[in-house]
């Protein structure tokens, strides 16, 4: 690799050439010269623009100097200076990366920001022209909104990076590097022991009174049980259980294939679910062959009945989470039984670790201070302790 760029100009236009950089980056460029001075402006990254559309506006951008205008006051030349545009990097992106690489729920993530944010902002505007200050302000008009706010840089910073890889942007160049995102506002909820009596019973009853239907109930026993994700639980096949060794093995979870142990009352809610040829799946829905696409709404009669208004399904495995906290289970232990990846995903219930080792640290003192109180009483030194003597000392 060459430690210095270079450039290699055209045959056929003159002034018109390629700049390699040691990266391997490839950059079009134009050089001519006007009223004495010699110019020379960027055409276009290559991978997105191609060499017969650089070489049609390089002749543009020539004949606009030659004519005395100043390339990037007009339509035709503004875009040939600066790049692709952040709506044609953004299409690149869900197709080449996005759609081969990411799971769908991630992928409307991205759609999503990119529709609600950042295509309204900046889809028409060239990559190169995106910069700190530009992204600082979009991060500033969505404060209201702050996981928006935060998901619409993240997905931008994504982009630029990828861009930086294709080689259609600088390097180093990214814009959302040194926008600091807003603090996530944590709307976690957890279930106590009498919420987790309260919701169970209130599942008997609405099933019962036929009002949530078997699986529904099912399911919403099963997140409560194994601290599975709403979708791993909604998409389990019965082919991924296994009764018999106590586990589900899950093909397509969030972070990948992952089992998950079934302890004997999951296993009890799996055994009296009724089983179809005409069904693969778990929770069934109410067409023939068809799964329980949604919980959502049997999950606001479910709450509404049990008092829980503020408790969101995925609180459920939340509240796994922290009972096993409760039990005495590691951080380490936790993320194992989520499926987490990474343990900086676990960590977000350290403070539940902090406060189970207050917990225990008190339980075990006030133990301890019982027993000294009661040497203290027989000892019948009223109130005061009586000091042992040296020789009661054994090594």
């Amino acid at each position: 690799m060459e430690e210095r760029d270079a450039v290699f100009w055209d045959r056929e236009l003159s002034g018109f050439g390629v700049r390699v950089y040691p990266s391997g980056a490839k950059v079009y460029v134009v050089q001519t010269r006007a009223n004495g001075k010699s110019r020379r402006f960027t055409i276009g990254r290559h991978g997105l623009v191609s060499a017969e559309q650089a070489r049609r506006k390089a002749a543009v951008v020539i004949a606009s100097i030659k004519a005395g205008e100043e390339p990037g006051r007009n339509g035709a030349a503004s875009t040939t200076a600066t790049g692709p545009s952040l709506a044609e990097v953004a299409e690149r992106y869900m197709r080449e990366h996005v759609a081969v690489r990411c799971k769908p729920a991630t992928a409307r993530g991205y759609r999503h920001a990119l529709d609600k944010v950042l295509l309204p902002a900046f889809g028409s505007v060239p990559l190169g022209r995106i910069g700190r200050d530009q992204v600082a302000a979009l991060h500033y008009r969505l404060h209201k909104t702050p996981s928006m706010a935060n998901r619409g840089v993240e997905t931008l910073s994504r982009l630029f990076y990828m861009a930086e890889a294709w080689g259609v942007a600088p390097e180093g160049g990214n814009p959302c590097r040194f926008v600091k995102k807003y603090p996530d506002r944590s709307c976690e909820r957890f279930l106590s022991e009498q919420e987790f009596r309260r919701l169970g019973s209130v599942l008997s009853e609405l099933e019962a009174e036929g009002k949530v239907s078997a699986s529904a109930v099912a399911a919403f026993r099963l997140l409560m049980l194994t601290g599975c994700r709403r979708n791993e639980i909604l998409t389990l096949r019965w082919e991924d259980v296994d009764l018999d060794a106590g586990e589900l093995r899950l093909r397509d979870a969030k972070t990948g294939a992952r089992s998950v142990a079934l302890s004997p009352a999951a296993r009890k809610v799996l055994a009296t679910l009724p089983r179809s040829l005409d069904n693969p799946w778990v929770i069934a829905g109410p067409r023939l062959g068809k799964r329980l696409s949604s919980l959502n709404g049997r999950w606001l009669v479910v709450r509404a009945r049990a008092g829980l208004e503020d408790v969101r399904i995925h609180d459920l495995r939340h509240s796994f989470a922290s009972r096993a906290l409760a039990l005495g289970e590691s951080l380490t232990m936790i993320g194992k039984l989520l499926g987490h990846r990474k343990v900086q995903t676990t960590a977000r219930y350290a403070h539940l670790a902090r406060e189970s080792v207050k917990t225990s640290a008190a339980r075990v003192a006030d133990s301890i201070a019982a027993d000294m109180a009661k040497l203290s009483t027989e000892s019948g030194g009223g109130g005061r302790w009586r000091p042992l003597s040296v020789g009661t000392i054994t090594r």
